[in-house]
């Protein structure tokens, strides 16, 4: 299994691999970048077919939480780890205690949190062994996805207002891929918008959650991409955007919380071709992150949400410069994000 080689690696740091047998651990974590501060990025669990799937999905995560930081001007770098093994039957104490312990052995380059399959409560076990985590119960921010889910709303709001020319989201159509934590949340903003949703998720009580609540409408998970409608919202697991399924997409607009939406960066072009506005995935979906980087004893909930609010204005940025310099949304957001985290390192 290829590291340097690999197509997905990108000068990382740190690629360290934890494996614990007694508890059953296999972990790998990844430190993609650390000139702005300590790298980053939440914990995942996922039933990887392969190791070698798990480490191109750490990979290109710590690589994104780089740039989400720097686009949401954070202290910070970027980072991920993963976890091969089922959430539904493969957690237990002992296993996130191990992985708190892997985790305090990098001596604070990374910082964790929660994420898929990975619960608050679940970061509240490993940091009994390292003080090296982030939005627990204990430090005031506590579950990032409403904040996550706050900053997929101010982004849609700025994407329906350049591509649409709409400063409302009234009667706005939007299809969500995904309604676990941050969907259902977004799901709950949309709707006091006064948004239509059409929802899916393979959790069919998921569905019925969001149908019930929120008179969503709801459909098979591969009817989602061909729902008309103005905005489609990914919300789950990423490279949603590929060959099959930019065919089939009738919105005019992408813009939701899951990570490594683009299966690779030429989708980027394509969606530029076809006149679809991207709203880049790691700078909307950096809400959960900017809330975190807010946590501690003097937590201000209302600084965070103004924080939050702020993805509003930077995808704006993003949208006139990709405009003005005729490229994807996707490149004039790696060319900021680069240029920040880039000359914080040339100052040093």
């Amino acid at each position: 299994m290829p590291i340097f080689a690999h197509p997905e690696f990108d000068g990382h740091q740190e690629v360290v691999f934890g494996h614990d047998p007694q508890c059953g651990l296999s972990a790998i974590i990844a430190i993609h970048n650390t000139n702005r501060g300590p790298a980053l990025g939440g914990c995942r669990m996922w039933p990887y077919a392969s190791e070698a799937e798990a480490l191109t999905d750490v990979l290109r995560l710590a690589r994104g939480m780089t740039y989400k930081s720097a686009l949401a001007d954070l202290p910070l770098g970027g980072g991920k780890a993963v976890i091969i093994g089922d959430p539904h039957e493969d957690k237990s104490e002992a296993l996130f205690l191990a992985m708190g312990r892997f985790v305090d052995g990098l001596g604070g380059r990374y910082i964790t949190a929660e994420d898929v399959g990975v619960s608050v409560e679940d970061v509240d076990v490993m940091a009994r062994v390292t003080k090296h985590v982030a939005g627990t119960d204990s430090t005031g921010a506590g579950d990032p996805s409403p904040s996550t889910a706050y900053g997929v709303l101010m982004g849609i709001r700025a994407a329906v207002a350049h591509k649409l020319g709409r400063n409302s989201l009234d009667g706005v159509r939007v299809a969500i891929q995904g309604v676990g934590h941050v969907g259902y949340h977004l799901c709950r903003y949309l709707a006091e918008a006064g948004a239509e949703l059409t929802v899916t998720d393979i959790d069919h009580e998921a569905i019925e959650r969001a149908a019930t609540e929120f008179h969503a409408r709801p459909v098979a998970p591969e009817a989602i991409y061909g729902v008309d409608g103005e905005v489609f919202a990914p919300c789950a697991l990423g490279a949603v955007i590929n060959d099959d399924t930019i065919a089939r997409l009738k919105a005019p607009i992408v813009a939701g919380s899951a990570n490594n939406q683009l299966a690779e960066p030429r989708h980027g072009v394509e969606l530029m071709r076809r006149g679809v506005l991207y709203a880049p995935d790691y700078v909307i979906n950096a809400g959960g992150v900017i809330n975190i980087s807010h946590e501690g004893p003097a937590y201000d909930k209302r600084a965070a949400v103004d924080h939050v609010a702020k993805i509003h204005d930077t995808l704006r940025e993003i949208f006139g410069r990709a405009d003005a310099a005729h490229v994807p949304t996707s490149e004039a957001a790696d060319r900021l994000a680069e240029e920040r985290f880039t000359k914080v390192h040339a100052a040093a």
